[in-house]
């Protein structure tokens, strides 16, 4: 025996940031209480007579080694060591108060299943001389395992389909409470091993670092120290290394993960393409086939715009043109959540103006291409790139319609205006027409439009169908602006001054109950910035203090972020409650806005078990800071729940939320965090934004594409441009997955070069 101790004690000491850090001491004992011994496999390590020792987490994360007991050979060392165990003490969070300090400023890295915070031995080093490379990964072994039974409870609730993917997740969390910076060199610098890498499989690649280390006998400190003996439990190592915890078992279950939620890749891919599309796609008769045709393979739908009817109509446009391209499509719908918006301010006229290209003198180079059609005639041809679309009523205007014909009309201001007919098309239900005007109009909707022949001028048709100009608010640095619950509710204003202030309405009223003046808020993902002056029961006041220097532009249904204010949003709202009916009967993925805690997921896996949807596709939409803090929980809770899971990095509202400075480390910290829980990721917001909208993406835009290849999909937003976006992304996924081309080869040198 060791000096003669051979017993089990159990201690805590609270944290100041609320934590109990329990330990536990195991020496040697036949007796120990099943309770709270840790899982086998143990080891039993020949020249730890020295010391047993263990590694702890300290408030900066450190691990440090503390010596529990001072081992004394008592003289049968070689019987000791065949019947002997040795146990390293390790601290587990028992609790976490709910204003916890954090591990960093303004920003909490480490998670509430893990210590945080003071009360653990500070320490910013290993001792490798004493302790060797083996041992100490021996200790962070056990401090892996160790975290799993204590979190045993968590995890015998997970579902079957993810019970080894929630275990894995535990280790993670676990080697990351240390600080294993010394470790890790020094396992690089014999080539062994990277603890940056083995997220997607901790206990096996541990496991195989140990058994390599010992058959090596190496030691950190001197290699004439040899661990003859070695692991006492060879055959729970194999089943680490070999079992269902093997590297290969766990990224075959990671990749069946993806395919369940998100479907099967076609060939030379490895990353999905999701793109949001809404009302142009009812619009453009075309853009759904086109859009698979380059490479989309899940179509998303935001419930926060349009309608049941609009979505129903893209539905079935996406199902028709998946089964007649014989291209799978998989549809995810985002429930709207109790985001924060603009209210609808009123639209404006209906009129489209027609601008021909001029020069710097003022002269016409090149007149405006306007694309004539009956309303429901269909889209322009591909081919076709019009400036303008005029929808006509009448029959027979278009039916006497030819090439070099001239139509006239009176523009909003009463000026006389021409469009010559350039060539004529057949489309998807009749035919449209390609015209040309040299001078600026403004066309409003009931505008009359006549044709010329032989002998007289005749009205032949009306404009139909324009649409309302978009209506805006243009602020700027130092403006005030006025937020209420109703344009039309005078009461309860507020005395503060805010004459001459910008008006708009905000349709949450939870957020007039719980704002501050002084507090920072933001409007359009951020482009807008003010701080709150004044606030009542229905009025928030604020003055700007960033936009653009010409001013910004604010409109309707724009974001609103205040994220210094505690406002207790719901977690699936009225509205989520309807559309989730809609969305349960119709589309493959449901996506949970706004999430942020983990009676969130408990709401949707009741809602989800009322509508028998447990096949329905559940991706958390990760877009504030408290969504960010507890991601291993909400994992850990949403694996209950047999349905496919993955999470989408919404870097819209996270950035606003959290900080720009904090986003690249967020987004990296998200998929480590998804990795370790075989989880796929969705890379979303703005990625290739500039080919979207304008058709040629940034350098920056790039290197985000080549980010986002780490993830499971990348996701555009709709754009004028994005049937091209798609086609370039494709062909960089494409390209990605592929060997590279020769010309892109690294060239060898000759024996003269050299």
């Amino acid at each position: 025996m060791l000096g003669g101790v051979a017993s089990v004690s159990m201690f805590t000491n609270q944290t100041a940031n609320g934590f109990q850090v329990a330990s536990f001491l195991f020496v040697r004992s036949s007796n120990l209480s099943k309770k709270y011994s840790i899982p086998q496999p143990f080891f039993k390590i020949p020249g730890i007579r020295e010391h047993i020792f263990q590694f702890v987490a300290g408030n900066n994360g450190s691990l440090t080694r503390k010596n529990i007991v001072f081992a004394i050979p008592n003289g049968k060392d070689d019987a000791e060591k065949e019947g002997s165990d040795y146990y390293i003490d390790y601290p587990v969070a028992i609790d976490r108060k709910q204003d916890g300090n954090s591990c960093a400023p303004e920003m909490e890295t480490t998670f509430s299943l893990l210590p945080c915070g003071e009360g653990t031995p500070k320490s910013n080093e290993i001792n490798g001389k004493e302790d060797g490379l083996l041992a100490k990964l021996i200790a962070v072994h056990l401090h892996v395992l160790a975290m799993e039974q204590w979190n045993a409870s968590k995890l015998t609730m997970s579902h079957k389909n993810y019970l080894v993917s929630a275990t894995n997740l535990i280790h993670y969390l676990a080697l990351k409470s240390l600080d294993v910076e010394q470790l890790k060199d020094e396992l690089s610098s014999i080539g062994l091993l990277s603890l940056d890498t083995i997220n997607q499989h901790v206990l096996a690649s541990l496991s195989a670092g140990i058994r390599l280390l010992d058959n090596l006998k190496y030691d950190s400190s001197s290699r004439s120290v040899s661990y003859s003996e070695g692991i006492s439990s060879t055959k729970s190592l194999d089943k680490q290394i070999n079992g269902e915890f093997s590297i290969s078992t766990i990224r075959r279950r990671a990749s069946h993960t993806g395919d369940l939620l998100l479907g099967r890749l076609p060939e030379k891919r490895k990353t999905h393409i999701m793109v949001t599309v809404g009302q142009e796609a009812i619009e453009n008769e075309t853009l759904v086939e086109d859009l698979l045709n380059a490479g989309t393979t899940i179509v998303r739908i935001n419930c926060a715009h349009g309608s049941p009817e609009i979505w129903s109509e893209i539905i079935r446009r996406v199902k028709r043109s998946s089964q007649i391209l014989e291209k799978p499509c998989r549809i995810l719908m985002d429930l709207a959540g109790p985001k924060l918006r603009t209210g609808t301010l009123q639209p404006g006229p209906r009129v489209l103006k027609l601008s021909p290209k001029k020069n710097a003198y003022g002269q016409v180079i090149c007149p405006a291409l306007v694309w004539l059609s009956s309303p429901g005639a269909g889209s322009p041809p591909a081919h076709v790139s019009p400036d303008a679309v005029l929808h006509v009523d009448g029959e027979e205007l278009l039916s006497k319609l030819e090439p070099n014909d001239v139509v006239t009309l009176s523009d909003a201001r009463g000026k006389r205006r021409t469009l010559k007919i350039l060539s004529k098309y057949p489309v998807f239900s009749g035919i449209g027409f390609m015209a040309e005007c040299s001078k600026t109009a403004y066309v409003k909707s009931g505008a009359k439009l006549f044709i010329k022949d032989k002998r007289k001028k005749f009205s032949a048709g009306h404009v139909v169908n324009i649409p309302p100009l978009k209506q805006f608010i243009r602020l700027r640095v130092g403006d005030l602006l006025s937020i209420s619950r109703d344009s039309q509710n005078e009461e309860n204003k507020l005395n503060y001054s805010s004459a001459g202030a910008h008006r708009i309405t905000c349709s949450s009223g939870y957020v007039f109950d719980a704002v501050k003046p002084g507090e920072p808020i933001a409007f359009d993902d951020g482009k807008i910035w003010g701080i709150i002056k004044a606030t009542s029961t229905s009025e928030i006041v604020v003055s700007i203090t960033h936009a653009s220097p010409t001013g910004s532009k604010l409109g309707s249904e724009k974001s609103i972020n205040i994220p210094r204010s505690n406002i207790r949003y719901e977690g699936l709202t009225l509205k989520d409650l309807i559309d989730l009916d809609f969305v349960a009967e119709h589309a493959d993925m449901v996506g949970v806005s706004f999430v942020r805690d983990v009676s969130d997921i408990l709401l949707l896996r009741q809602e989800l078990e009322k509508r028998k949807r447990g096949d329905l596709g559940v991706v958390l939409k990760i877009e504030t800071k408290g969504g960010f803090e507890r991601l291993p929980l909400l994992l850990l809770e949403a694996m209950k729940m047999p349905n496919p899971l993955g999470v989408m990095i919404a870097r819209g509202d996270l950035a606003v939320e959290c900080g720009w400075e904090n986003m690249a480390y967020i987004q990296e910290e998200i998929i480590s965090v998804c990795k370790a829980a075989h989880v796929p990721v969705i890379w979303a917001t703005q990625v290739l934004e500039s080919l979207v909208k304008y058709g040629v993406p940034t350098r920056a835009e790039l290197t985000d594409v080549t980010d986002g290849m780490r993830t499971s999909c990348i996701m555009l937003n709709k754009g004028k441009c994005i049937v091209e976006a798609v086609t370039f992304l494709h062909r960089i996924l494409s390209n990605h997955s592929m060997k590279p081309n020769a010309e892109f080869k690294p060239l060898a040198l000759s024996s003269h070069d050299s």
